[in-house]
């Protein structure tokens, strides 16, 4: 007799985790061994019950779903990893595929979907959603450094040059540069234009 795919669910919504452990308490070839509520204590978990798939959320406290998969994978190279998400568009999916998760749904998709993609990354396959898939085709997303994304995140919480400047200890001049080099990565003409492009791309988590 085929023994089942063991689950790990991991997401920061005690709602959504229930859900998803409902959904898959009917399924013969599927059972939930575990739960978390974030990255940090999904590594913690999933190290201690070496499950088959985890299903991770991106966004979560203390420790996000990307850490948390590169984590995993090290710990654990033969789990695999499904990525929850409410964003297709968000560059951290890029990241947690990069880190070593088998593929990203949204969490809106039908629950034949979701059974789907847990199937299908149980068995050793890849699936993107389509949302998802599409981005992924699309122009990679830059790069950038920490302090830059720190300045852009400043930038589009309203605060000027000035302010950013005195945050982090540097020249005005030095965020002028930063900032330069932020619209040149986003192919933007202007301080306004490169934040509603991160806006666009969800480059930006708040």
């Amino acid at each position: 007799m085929k023994s089942k795919t063991r689950i790990l669910i991991v997401d920061d919504h005690a709602l959504i985790r229930r859900g998803l452990a409902d959904l898959l308490r009917y399924e013969k070839d599927l059972a939930v061994v575990g739960e978390a509520g974030d990255g940090e204590a999904a590594v913690a978990v999933a190290t201690e019950l070496k499950p088959d798939v985890v299903v991770m959320d991106l966004m979560m406290p203390v420790m996000d779903g990307v850490e948390a998969t590169q984590r995993i994978k090290t710990a654990l190279p033969e789990a695999k990893i499904l990525i929850l998400t409410t964003f297709g568009t968000s560059v951290d999916v890029a990241r947690a595929i990069a880190a070593g998760a088998s593929g990203a749904i949204m969490k809106d998709a039908s629950m034949e979907d979701q059974l789907h993609a847990i199937r299908t990354v149980a068995s050793g396959g890849k699936v993107l959603s389509p949302e998802i898939e599409k981005t992924v085709q699309e122009e990679p997303l830059p790069e950038f450094t920490k302090r830059q994304l720190v300045i852009l995140e400043s930038a589009a919480r309203g605060l000027t040059n000035k302010d950013i400047a005195n945050m982090l200890d540097i020249s005005p001049d030095a965020v002028k540069q930063h900032l330069a080099a932020i619209c040149s990565k986003l192919g933007a003409a202007n301080r306004a234009e490169a934040v509603n492009v991160a806006h666009r791309k969800h480059l930006l988590k708040f």
